[in-house]
């Protein structure tokens, strides 16, 4: 793709949408639409400094492609409601998939090639593994609305019979990193283990509630955002064949390592203290997710993953302790 490239990006306003938009921008790409809803202040931070060519609504987005029919050359939609403690469905329906077929069938009439966001919450308890093949999302029970919701459309999207001339649905694992600092209950582990630290000295980590696994002994795949920018731009330049992708490290790691990696990066001894879990999250918490990469690294994809080691001392030496931004 050539600097001068019209490029779209839904929830650029958000964690990993504000990121792509700066990463697009260290690659030379300055033509970059940016959708979200903008009204919340506590994420404008994310988009300063960031260079896009104009900034639309998140409600007015469709309305405006029929007014301005713009040229574009790719599309990655980012954008949606992750909260996963959000139980009415209705919003995760109208936000998840139905904004984002409209999406899809605007790529496939524009002939558009689409990137957009899935997620590991698709897999719900890990009971039928952790394989992004196109026949797993139809067997899949995800344990809350949002990864249902993202569950859906991918299935609605296998089933459609037209779709854009490239498209890859990328299934995020545990991402962290910088921009985050607006998500509140949602941000990561991490995120909040900085906080723990300056306020009390301390990281309050999850007891298990389940047998066979120890305290703090749960067991994610944590993928730095860094990472996952890196894979979003080689499939705009490389569009593998179209599906659905994982994208973690393939490795879990404990949220016991992820405590001692951020009093690393602090260059502080580990102080972790363990409480329970809140009611409302144990019927539905995932205690071990680990992304089959195989996929990807089939499709052409040869870069090294951020160890959970280094991408949590980055993290956290420059952009959580200084208070920046990406």
């Amino acid at each position: 793709m050539t600097p001068n490239a019209q490029i779209i990006v839904t929830g650029a306003a958000g964690f990993i949408g504000s990121a792509l938009v700066g990463y697009l921008n260290g690659l030379g790409f300055r033509q970059i639409t940016i959708v979200d809803d903008f009204s919340h202040p506590d994420k404008a931070p994310n988009l300063e400094g960031k260079h896009y060519r104009q900034r639309v609504e998140r409600d007015d987005f469709f309305e405006w492609l029929k007014t301005e029919r713009p040229a574009v050359d790719f599309f990655f939609h980012i954008g949606a409601r992750t909260d996963t403690t959000e139980f009415d469905y209705s919003i995760h329906q109208r936000l998840n998939v139905e904004y984002s077929q409209k999406v899809w069938n605007y790529c496939t009439a524009a002939q558009i090639p689409l990137v957009y966001a899935s997620s590991a919450a698709t897999y719900g308890a890990g009971e039928f593994g952790y394989d992004d093949d196109h026949a797993s999302p139809f067997r899949l029970k995800p344990l809350n609305a949002y990864g249902v919701s993202k569950n859906e459309f991918d299935k609605w999207a296998l089933n459609c019979p037209v779709h854009p001339p490239f498209w890859a649905g990328l299934k995020f694992f545990n991402v962290y990193g910088p921009n985050e600092y607006h998500k509140g209950r949602m941000a990561s582990v991490i995120f909040h283990a900085l906080g723990q630290i300056r306020s009390q000295g301390e990281v309050r980590l999850f007891r298990s509630h389940k047998t066979g696994f120890a305290d703090g002994e749960q067991l994610r795949d944590f993928v730095y955002v860094k990472d996952l920018l890196k894979v979003c731009a080689w499939l705009m330049d490389h569009r593998p064949p179209s599906g659905l992708y994982n994208l973690g490290t393939g490795q879990a790691r404990s949220f016991i390592d992820l405590a001692r990696a951020t009093f690393a990066g602090l260059d502080l001894e580990p102080n972790i203290r363990f409480i329970d879990m809140p009611e409302d999250l144990r019927s539905t918490y995932q205690y071990f997710t680990q992304a089959n990469m195989t996929k990807l690294r089939e499709a052409g994809y040869t870069e090294a993953f951020y160890s959970l080691e280094a991408g949590v001392e980055d993290y956290v030496r420059n952009y959580l302790a200084p208070h920046k931004y990406y």
